[in-house]
């Protein structure tokens, strides 16, 4: 098939690669000549496991394509993909300037049969204002349909290529028939291909990530309650993820959500239900669970230094919201940064790929590390923020002689609290007591 993907960003980059890999004829269009340019020589412009071989190896063969001439990606294509941000606005809402810019421009260029699909994450009811939009521009019915993506950043490959499920929202059998061919190649372990109405497929995206993050803040709050209450999450967590409606799925307490998908689409949804005088009460709490959650570890570094930041030299282990990314949008990490920065500490951080951006942000009211143990060297304090495996399995003797003084802050759970004490660390965790430097008893498994 001939495919045209319209954004080079993370969802129209992963989504044409895989799709050309699987041997459909991809041609990505982007207005960024830039971007397109370094695409062209090989550049990828985010970090995701995988993706750069597969760019290479399928642009070397000619299954994919970059280019800002939107007639050279759009006029052959069987299928459109539209995925442009949809940034929130001032009120959460999503915002749809790229996608009607993007309708606009390729209305002109579109044949006959073509379909368009909305992959970005995109408001309710939108697939029909495009169809409508379209219609109006070629004078001809277009068949317009919803298929959101479920991609993890880290893992969005494997995510793509080995799917839960697909969804898709259409309004006629031949649209959805056209594709399930064109996912048929990532369909042979027998997952499920959903159709429904555009509507619901819409509705599907946002519903799965806001449930997700119910959890996340769920289990964040849970674990502020244990530490008060001298229970330990970890055991709690157990107890409640063997029963089979619950699973242990988002429920590893940390220090708050972030990325491009969560934040945004729980605000959005919560926008939509407003819009229709619908209060989704519960989204609201969660967002500002999230908010308060992201403050946490600042607040528990503060309170062990009796609110005297000024000159500590405080590291930072992880910057990216999560590992196997270079994605710092609404990291948690920038909030503990921005904390420790007001409160005039001396900050050194590591992480394995997105120093580069958060350079480009803080430039020099940061020092950059060159390993985990080198910013530690001197340090009054370790917070870890992103659960890189290079930091599960330190050398513990090698980061001990390291600091001045030998207090983590751990906003993973990346290690067992006992371990951490007999190794001579004052060990603070989210949602485990430990009391005069000793792990409660009560509750530690």
């Amino acid at each position: 098939m001939k495919i045209a993907v319209v954004g080079t960003g993370y969802v129209g980059l992963v989504t044409g690669t895989c799709l050309a890999d699987s041997g459909s004829d991809v041609t990505c269009l982007d207005i960024d000549e830039k971007k397109v340019s370094s695409l062209k020589e090989g550049n990828i412009p985010i970090y995701e496991p995988g993706l750069e071989e597969l760019v290479e190896r399928n642009a070397r063969v000619g299954r994919l394509r970059f280019t800002t001439d939107t007639n050279e990606a759009v006029a052959a294509a069987e299928i459109v993909f539209l995925a442009v941000g949809t940034p929130p606005t001032a009120s959460g809402a999503a915002d749809l300037t790229a996608i009607w810019s993007v309708v606009s421009s390729i209305a002109p260029h579109l044949a006959e049969d073509v379909i368009v699909i909305t992959k970005s994450t995109v408001p309710v009811g939108t697939a029909a204002k495009i169809e409508h939009q379209l219609s109006e521009a070629t004078g001809r019915v277009c068949h317009v349909a919803s298929n959101p993506e479920f991609l993890k950043e880290g893992a969005a490959i494997e995510d793509f290529q080995r799917p839960d499920r697909v969804v898709v929202g259409v309004r006629t059998p031949e649209v959805a028939e056209k594709l399930r061919r064109l996912y048929s190649p990532f369909l042979r372990t027998e997952r499920p291909f959903l159709v429904m109405s555009p509507e619901s497929a819409e509705m599907t995206k946002y519903v799965a990530n806001s449930l997700l993050a119910t959890k996340i803040s769920f289990i964040n709050e849970v674990a502020n309650l244990c530490e008060r209450m001298e229970a330990n999450v970890d055991d709690v967590r157990r107890g409640i993820g063997h029963d089979s409606r619950i699973g242990f799925s988002f429920l590893f307490p940390g220090v708050g959500y972030g990325g491009s998908c969560f934040p945004k689409d729980v605000q959005a949804l919560s926008a939509m239900a407003r819009d229709r005088s619908s209060e989704l009460t519960i989204l609201h709490a969660v967002h500002e669970a999230n908010l308060a959650q992201k403050q946490v570890l600042g607040k528990k570094i503060a309170d062990y230094f009796d609110g005297n930041l000024e000159g500590r030299r405080i590291a930072l282990w992880g910057l990216a919201f999560k590992p196997r990314t270079d994605d710092i949008r609404d990291a948690p990490s920038l909030e503990l940064l921005d904390a420790l920065l007001a409160a005039r500490a001396k900050i050194r951080v590591f992480d394995p790929e997105a120093m580069q951006n958060v350079q480009a942000k803080y430039g020099s009211a940061l020092e950059y590390a060159s390993s985990p143990l080198d910013a530690v060297t001197n340090a009054d304090a370790l917070a870890i923020v992103t659960e890189w495996g290079d930091f599960r399995r330190p050398d513990f003797k090698a980061l001990k002689a390291a600091m001045a003084s030998h207090v983590i802050f751990d906003g993973r759970n990346l290690f067992d609290s006992a371990e951490m004490l007999s190794n001579g660390f004052l060990y603070h965790s989210i949602g485990r007591s430990v009391v005069d430097g000793r792990l409660k008893e009560a509750g530690s498994g």
